[in-house]
């Protein structure tokens, strides 16, 4: 297939360019869609990270929008939704999950979420793979196959929003939905070559039906600063009944690309307190930047928070995240209608769910106390004097693909496997900070690298604005996929 003139001009563009372009009406959102359509058909079935899609409904609403407003900062541009929690009403939804897949399951209502995709004008015309209830760092789910990394198609994209990571960095879309429960976010950030921001807690309303109280929030990943920040100012703010709310923004985050920064005090952690390997390339990325960071004025030391050795952290938050499947599998059932069994999840996944139902009230309300406690030691090493802490996103480059499957003599196998390589993202899922990873290195071989930047509670303004003097002083506009030309 050969692109059209448009669907190549557009295939890198941002988010905010496309929306100009629809803006000066150089281009309608129907031509806008079509061309992004285009790609879809050109670039998933190499990548499989789009899994469900809408088109005709799609191309509905792009028609229409040519009559409509076009002041919304993301007016016209196509999307789509992570296949993960995100009801838009109408439409299929399947978590990852095979029985769902096969039930054919259709939301019957939207999430907070998705009224302010859709508000801030974006038309959504599908679903991006997910794993199995956002489960593990890759996107591997039974029901839909492998999403494959479009800088090398024999690697994983990371997770659990793989499939929007995919999507984004082989150019199908500038960017997409993702939400991040212990790195989800960051991880396919890091392994695409993209900015990935997992928000502070109660930033944005993950309503109606979750809790801000847990450790999943919702944004997306994106070629540039720019786009993440002006999504976060399109989509932040609470809804109605959220238990946590993060304080407003002083001005709009969007302002916040291109500030000033100051001089900051940075501490630096490049290895895991813990003892777990590390890989060479991943802490080389950490320096590198730390170098940078220096080279643009700011203080970086090699300080880290003591609660990043404490060595109860993982038990803890595994405990905290068989519950949540053990829950998942109940809304299954609910979903179903029906009792469900080991035949309609996968192995780890019920494994885990096992794990939590053999556990007491007691135990949880222990684990609660424990992240509370954790939350707070973590916090206080920012009270005590630094702005950012600087950490590779993930101890080791993207793994190949198949290296997670689920094994059912041995369930938990792909649970240990992410622990060794998820070392740096899920306390901060823990303490409900923001963090960020940026694309700042890759291997000789053309891998993505990224790095982490986590700011104190509620300071994504600061994390933005440094985000974007990196972006500024070494910029990765340049740094797309090859594998798919």
């Amino acid at each position: 297939m050969t692109l059209s003139s448009l669907a190549r001009e557009t295939r890198f563009m941002s988010a905010l360019d496309q929306a100009r372009m629809v803006r000066d009406k150089k281009v309608s959102p129907a031509e806008l869609l079509e061309a992004t359509i285009e790609r879809y058909n050109e670039y998933n079935p190499h990548i499989n990270a789009v899994n469900i899609v809408w088109l005709e409904h799609a191309r509905e609403l792009a028609k229409k929008a040519d009559g409509q407003r076009i002041d919304a900062p993301f007016f016209g541009v196509p999307t789509l939704f992570k296949d993960l929690h995100t009801m838009y009403a109408g439409q299929p939804i399947s978590n990852g999950n095979k029985a769902l897949k096969d039930a054919k399951y259709v939301a019957t209502h939207n999430t907070v979420m998705v009224d302010r995709f859709i508000e801030a004008g974006f038309i959504p015309f599908g679903r991006t793979n997910s794993c199995e209830w956002g489960s593990l760092p890759v996107t591997e789910p039974e029901a839909w196959g492998p999403t494959r990394n479009p800088h090398d198609l024999s690697r994983t994209c990371g997770g659990s929003s793989g499939g929007s990571g995919a999507a984004v960095a082989a150019g199908i879309v500038p960017l997409a939905h993702a939400s991040d429960g212990g790195g989800s976010i960051r991880i396919p950030a890091s392994c695409n070559g993209l900015v990935g921001l997992k928000t502070s807690r109660g930033r944005i309303s993950v309503g109606p039906l979750r809790d801000e109280f847990g450790f999943g929030v919702e944004l997306c990943v994106s070629h540039t600063v720019a786009d993440t920040a002006a999504l976060l100012d399109s989509v932040q703010g609470p809804g109605i009944g959220d238990g946590v709310v993060a304080s407003p923004p002083s001005r709009p985050f969007l302002s916040e690309v291109g500030a000033k920064v100051g001089r900051l005090r940075i501490g630096l952690l490049d290895h895991d307190p813990l003892g777990v390997q590390v890989d060479t390339e991943c802490r080389d990325a950490a320096r590198a930047t730390a170098t940078l960071l220096e080279s643009l004025g700011h203080h970086v030391d090699e300080s880290y928070p003591s609660a990043m050795a404490d060595a109860t952290f993982p038990p803890r938050f595994g405990a905290m995240w068989a519950t949540n499947q053990a829950i998942s599998r109940d809304a299954l059932a609910s979903m179903l209608k029906r009792p469900v069994t080991s035949d309609d999840i996968e192995a780890v996944n019920w494994a885990q769910a096992e794990y939590a139902a053999k556990s007491s009230a007691v135990d949880y309300a222990k684990s609660m106390n424990a992240a509370a406690a954790f939350r707070r030691a973590l916090a206080q090493w920012w009270h005590d004097g630094y702005d950012l802490l600087l950490t590779p996103t993930l101890a080791r480059l993207p793994f190949p693909v198949g290296s997670f499957t689920n094994d059912p003599s041995d369930p938990m196998k792909p649970s240990r496997l992410a622990g060794e390589w998820v070392r740096f993202t899920s306390q901060f899922n823990m303490s409900g900070q923001p963090a960020i990873s940026l694309p700042l290195a890759r291997t000789a071989s053309g891998l993505p690298i990224g790095v982490q930047l986590v700011a104190a509670y509620g300071r994504e303004d600061l994390l933005l604005r440094v985000a974007s003097q990196l972006e500024a002083a070494a910029p990765w506009k340049s740094f797309t996929p090859t594998f798919l030309d």
